[in-house]
């Protein structure tokens, strides 16, 4: 498994990897799949201190993980919130781990000071990911979301990185 820094080619892959989430899953809290030219434009959101990261397999995109702003006020600035997606095919196989053990990795080294993770309660995969990475649950937000005409609550997952 190779991983490196996401570009505007990987769009359509990462639209398909995202947009299975979306329209099957309550792992994310979007309820309308993103079109290729707004996964183009995330991906370029996500340059300089941000960043976006995939896996591959054999030349395959199998994952993402991305650094995003955690909030647009200043004094938030040196916090950012993790994502990662992996393929249904591929999960299992410590694709998730790779990319966010990376990822936390880049955030230190890009100066940031911890990394939140916003999870939707019952995703024990993704919870059990961020814990063997270091994170710990700081809250829970209940019924923050609705999805499938269900009510979805989100764990709050943090590392501190300094």
């Amino acid at each position: 498994m190779k991983l490196r820094l996401a570009t505007v080619a990987d769009a359509d892959e990462l639209c398909r990897i995202y947009n299975h989430e979306v329209e099957n899953t309550t792992n994310t809290f979007d309820i309308e799949p993103r079109s290729l030219t707004e996964q183009r434009r995330w991906i370029a959101e996500r340059q300089g201190a941000f960043a976006a990261l995939v896996a591959e397999t054999n030349g395959v995109v199998v994952g993402f993980a991305s650094l995003s702003p955690y909030r647009s006020r200043a004094a938030y600035r040196p916090t950012v919130e993790n994502s990662v997606y992996v393929d249904e095919t591929t999960r299992g196989l410590g694709v998730g781990r790779a990319l966010l053990e990376e990822l936390v990795d880049m955030a230190r080294k890009r100066g940031f000071h911890s990394v939140v993770a916003h999870i939707a309660d019952g995703h024990e995969a993704s919870l059990s990911l961020h814990r063997a990475c270091g994170f710990e649950i700081v809250g829970v937000q209940r019924e923050v979301g609705r999805k499938f005409g269900v009510w979805l609550d989100a764990v709050i997952m943090q590392r501190m990185l300094g």
